[in-house]
């Protein structure tokens, strides 16, 4: 890993603003260890300002920088034995590529998979010695393909449908392979097949609500252990995410019913004696132990705020990345140590998020709200909106919301009607309604906010990125009068546009949420478009776009920036050349720039 050094460096770096500091210090992800060789490790790291991948051997101490891209690089897999990492390679990221092997001690990299097209990636899962793999593939031609590919042998297709699917896991032994899969027809909930590296059948698990609708199914993981045909799978009958444990032999289902109120995920320890549970409620995660003998649930002791990737190691601790809205991340173990301190500049801290809850239309809203330290109401206020849509905001550090605090503004944060972590019932609300429904809930944080005297009317910004640059576009126009400016990144604005661009994958999902496809159901679809209502905004508008984004492709947006030009609507369109966002530090201060410009310029009095 590298560091800016001498004085020039240092000076510039204590001139720096804090909100630029936060992008630019550098970041660690938590490491992915080898099962059968845990002192070699991989991580995502921002060092040299790109985001790219390294090795890590932790006997040594030695870390290497592993992948090296102009758009960077976050997808890889260290393989059971540790003797090599496999990398998607996509082309300027568009998602569409092929996965390349590297050894973990360096060298030249290889087509991991030959005779395999490029495609999306749906899922990878590789064998202890790393020289078989079990690809997932996703293409506008085939839909989704699944092979098995071992070296020197042509890669054999395991599976193929239309619908989408991914490859789950691979057992310790190899002998059996888990496969998600929506066959049924429901994107947003997966059925599960177990299947022999020859393609046959050997167990099948699909949940349905009484026969009347899908409940989703998660592959968490096979048993760690040799022969064991245990398999870990999150499920969702009782209304949210629990888990439980599957005999995929025998058939035998063992549900833990752990008294826990919120989502729960869940991996096994080393020795498939207990199990590693990660709690989410109300925007904050806990952690605890499981053991499978007793059945007793200890909580690991952790700080308040949000785990975003927890790991057992094989002498029973435990390395989790932890982060605060007011306290930077950092990968901490319950051994009292941190796991990973990159060397450079420190990250600023921000402030706290308070809890807001407003009854909306379908409920109580969940809505997260910073504010900067000491100011008084009413405020120039951020409605930052998140993505997903199956996501949802969290006592997390964010560094965006943090340079709106730094310049004087409130930031509300909504975990709107299709927002993860709070039951099946409230993520699935937004069916068939696509868009309006979270826009009700919105409005509803909206008007709380200006009724309590925190923001002020004239001085509201609605924005967002990906789903949340798409409720940006559609609030804009469907609630015109509520808004004073809207700034969008990587959003949908023409929907029947962007379904016919898209990856397939998403073609399937946007089937799932408004119930067909545009010449199936075009009504729903228009009722759920930006372009729609586009000669209803009134207010200013910032669109940023990656013109290799395959999840929010940019012939959509151009034709709603073209109706904004054809009736002379203010608004500016930053395109960059990247995906659904770039993993370059600088690109991404140099639009947080942009939107900081912005908004200053036409919030001015």
């Amino acid at each position: 890993m590298t560091e800016s050094n001498g004085p020039d460096a240092a000076e510039r770096t204590e001139e720096m603003p804090d909100w630029e500091k936060r992008f630019r210090a550098p970041r660690v992800s938590l490491p992915d260890w080898a099962e059968d060789a845990p002192d070699r490790s991989l991580f995502v790291s921002n060092a040299t300002g790109t985001y790219e991948l390294y090795a890590w051997d932790r006997a040594t101490g030695e870390q290497r920088q592993v992948t090296d891209r102009a758009n960077g690089t976050t997808d890889g897999v260290l393989s059971p034995d540790g003797a090599w990492i496999w990398w998607f390679d996509d082309k300027d990221g568009d998602e569409f590529g092929v996965w390349r092997r590297q050894p973990f001690t360096g060298g030249e990299d290889e087509l991991a998979a030959p005779g395999l097209d490029p495609s999306y990636p749906a899922g990878l899962a590789l064998s202890r010695d790393g020289r078989t793999a079990v690809v997932g593939r996703s293409t506008d031609e085939d839909g989704t393909t699944i092979h098995l590919a071992r070296e020197g042998e042509a890669p054999f297709e395991l599976y193929r449908h239309r619908e989408s699917a991914g490859v789950g896991d691979l057992s310790r032994d190899g002998s059996l392979i888990a496969v998600e899969h929506t066959e049924h027809g429901d994107a947003m909930h997966s059925a599960l097949r177990v299947l022999r590296p020859d393609g046959t059948t050997v167990a099948e698990l699909d949940d349905t609500d009484g026969g009347r609708e899908e409940l989703g199914l998660d592959v968490l993981g096979f048993a760690p252990v040799d022969g064991d045909t245990r398999l870990l799978v999150g499920h969702q009958r009782r209304g949210r995410w629990e888990p439980l444990v599957w005999d995929v032999l025998t058939g035998e289902q063992t549900d833990l019913e752990l008294d826990l109120p919120g989502d729960v995920s869940a991996e096994w320890y080393p020795d498939g004696s207990a199990l590693l549970v990660v709690h989410g409620f109300e925007a904050r995660s806990e952690l605890f132990r499981y053991d499978l003998a007793d059945g007793a649930l200890t909580r690991i002791p952790t700080p308040p705020g949000t785990v975003s990737g927890a790991t057992a190691r094989p002498d029973g601790s435990v390395e989790y990345l932890w982060s605060s809205a007011a306290e930077p991340p950092v990968v901490r173990s319950t051994t009292g140590d941190v796991v990973l301190d990159p060397p450079g500049m420190k990250c600023p801290g921000s402030v706290p998020v308070e809890d807001v809850w407003v009854d909306g239309p379908g409920g109580r809203i969940h809505a997260l709200v910073q504010r900067p330290k000491g100011a008084t109401g009413p405020l120039p206020t951020v409605f930052d909106i998140h993505g997903g849509p199956t996501w949802h905001d969290s006592d997390a550090f964010a560094a965006a919301p943090a340079a709106w605090v730094d310049h004087g503004y409130a930031v509300v944060r909504v975990n709107y009607r299709g927002s993860t972590g709070y039951g099946r019932a409230w993520t699935d609300a937004l069916k068939h309604r696509v868009g309006l429904i979270e826009l009700e809930d919105i409005a509803a944080v909206r008007e709380w906010a200006v009724g309590s005297g925190l923001a002020d009317p004239a001085r509201l910004v609605l924005t967002g990125g990906s789903w949340g640059g798409y409720l940006t576009l559609l609030g804009l126009g469907v609630q015109p009068g509520a808004w004073t400016l809207g700034i969008a990144a990587v959003p949908v604005a023409d929907y029947v546009t962007a379904y016919h661009d898209e990856m397939e994958a998403l073609k399937a999902l946007d089937r799932t949420l408004l119930g067909g496809t545009p010449e199936e159901v075009p009504e729903r679809f228009a009722a759920s478009s930006p372009l729609t209502y586009v000669d209803q905004v009134e207010a200013p508008v910032h669109i940023s776009a990656g013109v290799n984004d395959p999840r929010c492709p940019i012939r959509q947006i151009d034709n709603y920036v073209k109706r904004l030009e054809s009736r002379g609507a203010p608004h500016e369109v930053y395109r960059y050349d990247a995906g659904h966002g770039s993993l370059v530090v600088d690109e991404r201060i140099k639009q947080v720039k942009l939107e900081l410009d912005f908004a200053a310029r036409h919030l001015a009095t």
